[in-house]
Protein backbone atom coordinates (compact mmCIF):
# COMPACT_ATOMS: atom_id res chain seq x y z
CA UNK A 1 0.00 0.00 0.00
CA UNK A 2 1.04 3.31 -0.72
CA UNK A 3 2.69 5.85 2.27
CA UNK A 4 2.94 9.30 2.00
CA UNK A 5 3.39 12.34 4.75
CA UNK A 6 0.65 14.06 3.79
CA UNK A 7 -2.55 13.85 1.80
CA UNK A 8 -4.55 16.41 0.82
CA UNK A 9 -8.46 15.83 -0.25
CA UNK A 10 -9.81 19.06 -2.40
CA UNK A 11 -8.71 21.34 -4.88
CA UNK A 12 -10.07 24.95 -4.22
CA UNK A 13 -7.78 27.74 -2.36
CA UNK A 14 -7.26 25.61 0.23
CA UNK A 15 -6.38 22.43 -1.29
CA UNK A 16 -4.02 24.21 -3.12
CA UNK A 17 -2.38 26.92 -0.58
CA UNK A 18 -1.66 23.91 1.67
CA UNK A 19 -0.06 22.05 -1.54
CA UNK A 20 1.75 25.25 -2.07
CA UNK A 21 3.25 25.04 2.01
CA UNK A 22 3.45 21.41 2.24
CA UNK A 23 5.33 20.83 -0.92
CA UNK A 24 7.75 23.88 -0.23
CA UNK A 25 8.92 22.34 3.15
CA UNK A 26 9.78 19.18 0.91
CA UNK A 27 6.75 16.98 2.58
CA UNK A 28 5.94 15.67 -0.91
CA UNK A 29 1.92 16.11 -0.80
CA UNK A 30 0.07 13.95 -2.62
CA UNK A 31 -3.75 15.55 -3.84
CA UNK A 32 -7.04 14.37 -4.84
CA UNK A 33 -8.66 17.12 -6.48
CA UNK A 34 -11.71 15.46 -6.23
CA UNK A 35 -15.57 15.80 -7.78
CA UNK A 36 -14.96 19.68 -9.01
CA UNK A 37 -11.58 20.46 -9.48
CA UNK A 38 -10.99 23.68 -8.71
CA UNK A 39 -13.39 24.10 -6.33
CA UNK A 40 -16.53 26.65 -6.63
CA UNK A 41 -14.06 29.27 -8.24
CA UNK A 42 -14.56 27.14 -11.20
CA UNK A 43 -18.89 28.20 -11.30
CA UNK A 44 -17.78 31.72 -10.92
CA UNK A 45 -16.43 34.11 -14.29
CA UNK A 46 -14.56 37.09 -12.80
CA UNK A 47 -12.74 37.12 -9.63
CA UNK A 48 -12.33 40.45 -8.22
CA UNK A 49 -11.18 40.89 -4.94
CA UNK A 50 -8.26 38.06 -4.51
CA UNK A 51 -5.56 39.91 -3.86
CA UNK A 52 -2.55 39.70 -6.30
CA UNK A 53 -4.93 40.59 -9.49
CA UNK A 54 -5.83 44.44 -10.27
CA UNK A 55 -7.52 43.61 -13.53
CA UNK A 56 -9.68 40.88 -11.86
CA UNK A 57 -9.00 37.25 -13.08
CA UNK A 58 -11.14 34.41 -14.57
CA UNK A 59 -12.03 31.61 -11.53
CA UNK A 60 -10.93 28.82 -14.08
CA UNK A 61 -7.72 30.63 -14.69
CA UNK A 62 -6.95 31.72 -11.02
CA UNK A 63 -7.30 28.04 -10.04
CA UNK A 64 -4.93 26.81 -13.04
CA UNK A 65 -2.43 29.56 -11.60
CA UNK A 66 -2.86 27.67 -7.97
CA UNK A 67 -2.72 24.07 -9.49
CA UNK A 68 0.64 25.56 -11.22
CA UNK A 69 2.09 26.81 -8.63
CA UNK A 70 1.25 23.77 -6.31
CA UNK A 71 3.17 21.40 -9.17
CA UNK A 72 5.87 23.81 -9.42
CA UNK A 73 7.37 22.75 -6.43
CA UNK A 74 6.70 18.58 -6.61
CA UNK A 75 2.89 18.53 -5.25
CA UNK A 76 1.51 15.46 -6.63
CA UNK A 77 -1.94 16.50 -8.22
CA UNK A 78 -4.24 13.26 -9.16
CA UNK A 79 -7.21 13.18 -10.68
CA UNK A 80 -9.77 10.89 -8.41
CA UNK A 81 -12.07 10.84 -5.03
CA UNK A 82 -11.81 10.14 -1.78
CA UNK A 83 -14.71 8.00 -1.14
CA UNK A 84 -13.96 6.45 2.50
CA UNK A 85 -11.27 7.03 5.28
CA UNK A 86 -10.15 5.25 8.17
CA UNK A 87 -8.45 7.63 11.11
CA UNK A 88 -5.96 6.46 13.37
CA UNK A 89 -6.84 7.49 16.78
CA UNK A 90 -2.72 7.28 17.63
CA UNK A 91 -0.73 10.05 17.29
CA UNK A 92 2.00 8.93 14.54
CA UNK A 93 -0.42 6.18 13.43
CA UNK A 94 -1.68 5.99 9.51
CA UNK A 95 -4.86 6.81 8.27
CA UNK A 96 -6.18 4.77 5.44
CA UNK A 97 -7.96 6.17 2.37
CA UNK A 98 -10.11 4.99 -0.40
CA UNK A 99 -9.96 6.45 -3.74
CA UNK A 100 -12.83 6.10 -6.22
CA UNK A 101 -14.05 2.91 -4.09
CA UNK A 102 -11.07 0.81 -5.33
CA UNK A 103 -7.83 1.73 -4.07
CA UNK A 104 -6.53 2.10 -0.48
CA UNK A 105 -3.65 4.94 0.45
CA UNK A 106 -2.01 4.99 3.88
CA UNK A 107 -1.02 9.07 4.90
CA UNK A 108 0.92 9.73 8.17
CA UNK A 109 -1.36 13.60 8.31
CA UNK A 110 -4.74 14.09 6.09
CA UNK A 111 -5.64 18.09 5.30
CA UNK A 112 -9.60 18.06 4.73
CA UNK A 113 -10.28 20.63 1.81
CA UNK A 114 -13.36 19.26 0.57
CA UNK A 115 -15.41 22.70 0.46
CA UNK A 116 -18.76 23.22 0.68
CA UNK A 117 -21.68 23.49 -2.32
CA UNK A 118 -24.16 26.36 -2.78
CA UNK A 119 -27.56 25.12 -2.60
CA UNK A 120 -29.42 26.09 -5.42
CA UNK A 121 -33.41 25.77 -6.45
CA UNK A 122 -32.44 22.90 -9.54
CA UNK A 123 -34.13 25.32 -12.46
CA UNK A 124 -32.89 24.32 -15.72
CA UNK A 125 -32.62 28.26 -16.61
CA UNK A 126 -30.36 28.55 -13.24
CA UNK A 127 -28.08 26.41 -14.39
CA UNK A 128 -28.07 28.15 -18.50
CA UNK A 129 -27.34 31.44 -16.40
CA UNK A 130 -24.79 30.54 -14.30
CA UNK A 131 -22.39 32.57 -13.94
CA UNK A 132 -24.39 35.37 -16.49
CA UNK A 133 -26.76 36.45 -13.71
CA UNK A 134 -26.95 33.79 -11.40
CA UNK A 135 -24.50 33.63 -8.01
CA UNK A 136 -24.39 32.45 -4.61
CA UNK A 137 -22.12 34.63 -3.11
CA UNK A 138 -23.35 38.36 -3.37
CA UNK A 139 -19.91 39.46 -1.88
CA UNK A 140 -17.95 38.16 -4.42
CA UNK A 141 -20.49 38.75 -7.52
CA UNK A 142 -22.46 41.86 -6.36
CA UNK A 143 -20.26 44.41 -7.59
CA UNK A 144 -20.81 43.41 -11.43
CA UNK A 145 -24.64 44.32 -10.53
CA UNK A 146 -23.57 48.37 -9.61
CA UNK A 147 -26.75 50.23 -10.31
CA UNK A 148 -28.83 47.59 -11.41
CA UNK A 149 -31.72 46.15 -10.15
CA UNK A 150 -31.23 42.28 -8.22
CA UNK A 151 -33.17 39.79 -6.82
CA UNK A 152 -32.09 37.33 -4.00
CA UNK A 153 -33.60 34.23 -2.49
CA UNK A 154 -33.82 33.13 0.80
CA UNK A 155 -35.21 34.12 4.29
CA UNK A 156 -32.12 33.51 6.79
CA UNK A 157 -29.25 35.40 7.85
CA UNK A 158 -27.15 34.75 5.04
CA UNK A 159 -30.07 36.48 2.69
CA UNK A 160 -30.75 39.15 5.03
CA UNK A 161 -26.43 39.73 5.43
CA UNK A 162 -26.55 39.49 1.20
CA UNK A 163 -29.34 41.48 0.28
CA UNK A 164 -28.36 44.53 2.54
CA UNK A 165 -25.14 44.02 1.20
CA UNK A 166 -26.23 44.45 -2.48
CA UNK A 167 -28.76 47.14 -1.13
CA UNK A 168 -25.71 49.06 -0.89
CA UNK A 169 -24.68 48.71 -4.56
CA UNK A 170 -28.37 48.24 -6.53
CA UNK A 171 -31.06 50.83 -7.08
CA UNK A 172 -33.70 47.93 -5.99
CA UNK A 173 -33.08 44.64 -4.30
CA UNK A 174 -36.44 42.08 -4.13
CA UNK A 175 -36.22 39.28 -1.75
CA UNK A 176 -37.98 36.52 -2.59
CA UNK A 177 -38.88 34.71 0.79
CA UNK A 178 -41.10 31.62 0.63
CA UNK A 179 -42.95 31.90 3.84
CA UNK A 180 -44.83 34.82 5.85
CA UNK A 181 -41.71 35.65 7.90
CA UNK A 182 -38.02 35.91 8.02
CA UNK A 183 -35.95 33.09 9.48
CA UNK A 184 -33.20 35.99 10.12
CA UNK A 185 -32.56 37.01 13.24
CA UNK A 186 -34.72 40.03 14.86
CA UNK A 187 -31.82 42.78 14.46
CA UNK A 188 -31.36 41.68 10.48
CA UNK A 189 -35.30 41.44 10.06
CA UNK A 190 -34.99 45.07 11.67
CA UNK A 191 -32.45 45.94 8.57
CA UNK A 192 -33.95 44.44 5.77
CA UNK A 193 -37.59 45.72 6.78
CA UNK A 194 -36.34 49.45 6.98
CA UNK A 195 -34.47 49.51 3.97
CA UNK A 196 -36.19 51.80 1.92
CA UNK A 197 -34.72 49.86 -1.63
CA UNK A 198 -35.43 46.44 -0.51
CA UNK A 199 -38.94 44.84 -1.53
CA UNK A 200 -39.85 41.95 -0.01
CA UNK A 201 -41.99 39.51 -1.79
CA UNK A 202 -43.63 37.29 0.99
CA UNK A 203 -45.00 33.86 0.11
CA UNK A 204 -43.39 34.05 -3.44
CA UNK A 205 -41.11 31.54 -5.21
CA UNK A 206 -39.05 31.58 -8.14
CA UNK A 207 -40.79 29.52 -11.52
CA UNK A 208 -37.72 30.39 -13.86
CA UNK A 209 -35.36 33.05 -15.19
CA UNK A 210 -35.63 35.31 -18.19
CA UNK A 211 -32.80 36.36 -20.96
CA UNK A 212 -31.31 35.57 -23.81
CA UNK A 213 -27.81 35.54 -23.19
CA UNK A 214 -28.09 36.61 -19.31
CA UNK A 215 -30.80 36.87 -16.89
CA UNK A 216 -33.43 40.11 -17.79
CA UNK A 217 -35.69 39.14 -15.80
CA UNK A 218 -37.23 36.62 -13.17
CA UNK A 219 -40.48 35.08 -13.20
CA UNK A 220 -42.32 34.39 -9.60
CA UNK A 221 -45.63 32.71 -8.28
CA UNK A 222 -47.09 33.62 -5.06
CA UNK A 223 -48.07 30.85 -3.43
CA UNK A 224 -50.83 32.02 -1.81
CA UNK A 225 -53.19 33.38 -4.78
CA UNK A 226 -51.09 31.96 -7.38
CA UNK A 227 -50.58 34.59 -9.54
CA UNK A 228 -47.47 34.66 -11.43
CA UNK A 229 -45.86 38.23 -12.86
CA UNK A 230 -41.75 38.88 -13.80
CA UNK A 231 -39.54 41.48 -11.98
CA UNK A 232 -37.00 43.20 -13.99
CA UNK A 233 -33.38 42.27 -12.92
CA UNK A 234 -29.95 41.67 -14.37
CA UNK A 235 -28.74 39.36 -11.19
CA UNK A 236 -29.94 36.71 -9.27
CA UNK A 237 -28.81 35.69 -5.73
CA UNK A 238 -29.20 32.33 -4.53
CA UNK A 239 -29.10 32.44 -0.47
CA UNK A 240 -31.06 29.14 0.75
CA UNK A 241 -27.59 27.66 2.69
CA UNK A 242 -24.67 25.96 1.90
CA UNK A 243 -23.72 21.98 2.47
CA UNK A 244 -19.94 21.24 3.77
CA UNK A 245 -19.01 18.21 1.77
CA UNK A 246 -18.23 16.20 4.60
CA UNK A 247 -20.29 13.24 4.38
CA UNK A 248 -17.65 10.70 4.54
CA UNK A 249 -16.28 12.01 7.77
CA UNK A 250 -19.58 11.16 9.57
CA UNK A 251 -19.16 9.54 12.86
CA UNK A 252 -15.01 10.01 12.28
CA UNK A 253 -14.80 13.75 13.16
CA UNK A 254 -16.73 16.45 15.01
CA UNK A 255 -19.25 18.56 12.94
CA UNK A 256 -21.68 20.94 13.62
CA UNK A 257 -25.48 20.01 12.75
CA UNK A 258 -25.03 21.01 9.38
CA UNK A 259 -22.12 19.10 8.79
CA UNK A 260 -19.14 21.93 9.11
CA UNK A 261 -15.78 20.33 10.64
CA UNK A 262 -15.14 21.55 14.25
CA UNK A 263 -11.27 22.23 14.44
CA UNK A 264 -9.63 23.81 17.62
CA UNK A 265 -9.85 27.15 17.97
CA UNK A 266 -6.78 29.32 16.46
CA UNK A 267 -5.82 26.12 14.41
CA UNK A 268 -6.55 23.37 12.10
CA UNK A 269 -6.67 20.66 13.77
CA UNK A 270 -9.57 18.12 13.99
CA UNK A 271 -10.33 15.46 17.28
CA UNK A 272 -8.04 12.94 15.27
CA UNK A 273 -4.45 13.63 15.67
CA UNK A 274 -3.17 14.27 12.19
CA UNK A 275 -5.81 15.13 10.53
CA UNK A 276 -6.67 18.61 9.66
CA UNK A 277 -9.16 20.97 8.09
CA UNK A 278 -9.04 24.11 5.78
CA UNK A 279 -11.26 26.43 4.12
CA UNK A 280 -15.17 26.27 3.59
CA UNK A 281 -15.40 22.58 4.81
CA UNK A 282 -15.04 23.82 8.25
CA UNK A 283 -15.81 27.64 8.28
CA UNK A 284 -19.59 29.14 7.92
CA UNK A 285 -19.08 32.71 8.63
CA UNK A 286 -16.54 33.92 5.64
CA UNK A 287 -16.35 31.90 2.50
CA UNK A 288 -14.10 33.19 0.54
CA UNK A 289 -11.55 32.41 -1.48
CA UNK A 290 -8.80 34.65 0.87
CA UNK A 291 -9.67 33.33 3.91
CA UNK A 292 -10.24 29.88 2.67
CA UNK A 293 -5.98 30.30 0.91
CA UNK A 294 -5.37 31.45 5.03
CA UNK A 295 -6.57 28.09 6.77
CA UNK A 296 -5.07 25.83 3.78
CA UNK A 297 -1.25 27.91 4.87
CA UNK A 298 -2.32 27.13 8.61
CA UNK A 299 -3.30 23.56 7.95
CA UNK A 300 0.23 22.61 6.06
CA UNK A 301 2.03 24.48 8.73
CA UNK A 302 0.09 22.41 11.25
CA UNK A 303 0.91 19.26 9.53
CA UNK A 304 4.29 20.08 9.01
CA UNK A 305 4.81 20.53 12.93
CA UNK A 306 2.60 17.47 13.59
CA UNK A 307 4.58 15.91 11.37
CA UNK A 308 8.06 17.12 13.02
CA UNK A 309 7.12 15.71 16.54
CA UNK A 310 5.62 11.88 15.61
CA UNK A 311 7.65 10.86 12.51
Amino acid sequence: MEQHNVVIIGSGPAGYTAAIYAARADLKPIMYVGLQPGGQLTTTTEVDNFPGYPQGVDGNAMMEDLKNQAERFGTDVRWGMITSVEFSDTPGGLHTLTVDEATKIQAQSVIIATGATAKYLGLPSEEKFMGHGVSACAVCDGFFYKGQNVVIVGGGDTAAEEASYLAKLCPKVTMLVRKGELRASKAMQNRILSTPNIDVRWHTETVELLGEHGVEGVKVRNLQTGSEDVIEATGFFVAIGHKPNSDIFKGQLDMDEVGYLQVQAGSTKTRKPGVFAAGDVADKVYRQAISAAGTGCMAALDAERFLAEFH
